[in-house]
């Protein structure tokens, strides 16, 4: 026959312990999901703007390191990798930080970019950035200059930031092409300000 505690006959010293128990579980489960699932990142700079702002909180799902074209993620920038002139790849010091940037192609895809007109092409398509609202794509970084279009390898993505003008992105030599590995996570939502609370594309 099973047996039942009959809770009514606990001490309030037990009461206190279950609750104590429940605290430091959650704490631990807490403490897990934020090391390992997810992380709050806060956005420093305006390369982002206006998607995300300065001092804007986000989540980035850290499981998320696959991310498609179009999502916005959190990278480890602290290696560069550009093109040398017999079209090898190599390897710089980077930016030695994180950086937020939208994930514009893929290792196989095709990059061009129309600096006078400010468009960027993937595979031939002129892209359709509605994100992009303080100026469009007329600066070259150095990254690949006289190289455009370029394919990226594979293993490797192409990465801008949504404003144009003043983001240092896979434009620039200080980043050039992102290794896939070097992504931490895709940014999900914004929780602060909380007027802005919610997700973000």
């Amino acid at each position: 026959m099973a047996e039942v505690s009959d809770s009514s006959k606990r001490s309030p010293r037990s009461g206190f312990a279950d609750v104590a128990e429940t605290l430091v579980i959650t704490f631990f489960v807490v403490t897990l999901a934020f090391t390992y699932l997810v992380r709050v990142a806060t956005i420093r700079g305006g390369s982002m703007e206006s998607t995300l702002m300065p001092n804007d909180k986000v989540v980035v799902n850290l499981l998320d390191r696959s991310p498609e074209n179009g999502d916005i993620v959190l990278i480890d920038a602290r290696s560069s990798f550009t093109l040398a002139e017999d079209g090898a790849l190599e390897q710089g010091e980077g930016v030695g930080d994180i950086i937020v940037k939208r994930v514009i192609a893929h290792g196989g895809q095709t990059v061009d970019i129309d600096f006078k007109a400010g468009a960027v092409y993937v595979d031939g398509v002129k892209l359709r950035e509605d994100y992009v609202r303080l100026g469009l794509t007329h600066i070259d970084g150095g990254a690949f200059t006289g190289r455009y279009p370029v394919t990226v390898p594979e293993g490797y993505i192409f990465v801008m930031g949504d404003h144009r003008s003043v983001s240092k992105d896979s434009r620039s030599s200080d980043i050039g092409f992102v290794p896939e590995d070097s992504v931490m996570g895709r940014v999900v939502m914004r929780i602060y300000p909380f007027s802005d609370f919610g997700a973000v594309s």
